[in-house]
């Protein structure tokens, strides 16, 4: 049994011990980071997933970034914990974290991922939208009202 929780300060480095578990050696270096420097994740959206030992087995972080002068969220790092992989919590970490942006009012949202996975939660290529590079763009995916935006993805505050 897990529960999803709204990520607070005390969770950070829990969180970030998950996020250096789940992925490779210089994740910080992705273009992705580059939209995250010095702009704090939108913290209602934020969750946190904690077994029935108290012990965080998932995460979500969103971001606000612009897409021309549009505003998004960037859903990312989104993980499960290697030993609870195939429970379905990542699953349920994406959908009470869109659930969480509908209810802020968020129209869309995006992320850098493998879309048929994330095609299951609504998610679709986003052609006209591009990320900074290397990114492959072809992992450039959208959810919500997309329609008529195109433009580069920027920092929040840049």
């Amino acid at each position: 049994m897990y529960r999803i929780i709204q990520e607070c300060a005390e969770d950070h480095a829990e969180v970030e011990a998950l996020y250096d578990t789940c992925f490779a050696p210089g994740r910080e270096a992705l273009s992705s980071y580059r939209l995250r420097d010095g702009v704090p994740p939108v913290a209602g959206l934020c969750r946190v997933a904690r077994d029935d030992l108290d012990i965080v087995a998932g995460a979500v972080r969103f971001w606000p970034v612009r897409v021309a002068q549009a505003e998004a969220l960037l859903l990312g790092p989104i993980a499960v914990h290697p030993t609870r992989q195939g429970e379905g919590l990542g699953a349920l970490l994406m959908e009470e974290g869109l659930q969480a942006a509908v209810q802020a009012r968020w129209s869309r949202v995006l992320l850098v991922g493998d879309a048929p996975y994330y095609a299951r939660f609504g998610f679709a290529r986003l052609d006209a939208v591009r990320m900074p590079p290397p990114t492959n763009p072809a992992r450039v995916l959208g959810w919500g009202s997309w329609d008529g935006l195109a433009g580069a993805v920027t920092r929040w505050g840049g």
